[in-house]
């Protein structure tokens, strides 16, 4: 008989690793996340450059059945894609042309809109974090050079209480 697991600290971050091999499966990927997602959430998205973020994005707005083509914002700053049925706004920001913190993305009353969304921050570190203190962040990895390398590996870790009891295993799916 095995003994009970321990209970699991909120303060204590969760990660689980996936590996993507096409963007289909980037996009793939985002519909299961979607799932997860409720109105509230902060999800932060990091990698390098055309490693898949406004995919995975994509994903996240068709699963979370939003108005209109998730792209990139890099030009606008932000796009909010309202819901087409009961469930949340998406709203997508990249954060890549600001420089400064959160103090920088106050214009775009990121506070205000989070208790009724879901915000997705590309290149969100470092500057949305004081928004609150759980978020769930998405590293996505990927070979960097002169490659035609699909491949990703992509590390979600949840951060507070929100993510202590979440099944990030559904994710690997």
């Amino acid at each position: 008989m095995r003994a009970p697991a321990a209970p699991h600290d909120p303060a204590d971050p969760v990660s689980l690793e996936v590996t993507v091999n096409s963007p289909e499966q980037m996009r793939e990927l985002g519909l299961r996340l979607a799932e997860l997602l409720r109105a509230g959430d902060l999800v932060m998205l990091s990698g390098e450059l055309g490693a898949g973020k406004t995919t995975l994005t994509r994903g996240l707005g068709a699963g979370l059945g939003v108005r209109g083509a998730v792209t990139s914002p890099t030009f606008v700053i932000a796009r909010v894609h309202p819901s087409l049925g009961d469930g949340p706004p998406l709203v997508h920001v990249d954060a890549y042309r600001l420089g400064g913190g959160l103090d920088e993305m106050e214009d775009l009353d990121l506070d205000v809109s989070l208790p009724e969304s879901v915000v997705v921050v590309e290149w969100g570190e470092g500057k949305v974090e004081e928004l609150t203190e759980e978020r769930l962040h998405v590293r996505i990895h990927r070979a960097v050079g002169d490659t035609t390398d699909e491949v990703r590996h992509v590390t979600v870790t949840g951060l507070g209480e929100r993510w202590a009891s979440a099944d990030l295993g559904a994710l690997a799916a």
